[in-house]
């Protein structure tokens, strides 16, 4: 037991030294000895190789640690009766998925921030198969405007020939 205060001081000295170079004000040494007495009680010294510290090694010497107060019973009651509403648990089965996203008619549908009308979303496409900012048949994975720049005006800025950048959605 000596032995094992003696690795604890080490190491908690070690640690001292450590926070002392980097910290702008450094602790008193009766300061990190009311702090080794307190790691001592309280089991919180790592002991040996395991990684382990002494309370969670021989958790019946020392106190119980005081747990966070937790979710009353109605709380958590009223979380699980509003993610059954939503359809936010997983439904049962081969496939783990949301029961909203397997039913998506019986939940109410999320609320989507920034959604553009079918107006814009007409006018966008619109104007990029004017441009021939759109990308054209085949598997080439070029816009229109790249392979036949002559139907299309004025050429593309080097930066829109490597393809970076490509229309949001289609409209069908």
């Amino acid at each position: 037991m000596k032995d094992i205060i003696r690795q604890a001081a080490f190491l908690v000295a070690l640690a001292a030294l450590g926070a002392t170079a980097s910290a702008q004000t450094a602790k008193t040494r009766e300061q990190v000895r009311s702090e080794l007495a307190e790691a001592i009680r309280s089991g919180d010294i790592i002991s040996g190789e395991s990684g382990l510290t002494l309370r969670e090694q021989f958790p019946g010497r020392y106190p119980a640690v005081p747990k966070a107060p937790g979710l009353s019973r109605a709380q958590v009651q009223a979380e699980l009766a509003q993610a059954i509403r939503d359809g936010e648990l997983v439904s049962g089965g081969e496939i783990a998925q949301r029961a909203a996203d397997g039913l998506p008619g019986a939940f109410p549908r999320e609320l989507q921030v920034g959604q553009r009308t079918r107006a814009e979303v007409k006018a966008e496409l619109a104007e990029a198969i004017r441009t021939g900012n759109i990308l054209a048949a085949g598997e080439s994975g070029q816009l229109r405007n790249q392979l036949n720049p002559s139907q299309y005006g004025a050429p593309l800025p080097k930066h829109m020939m490597a393809g970076t950048e490509m229309p949001d959605a289609t409209v069908r």
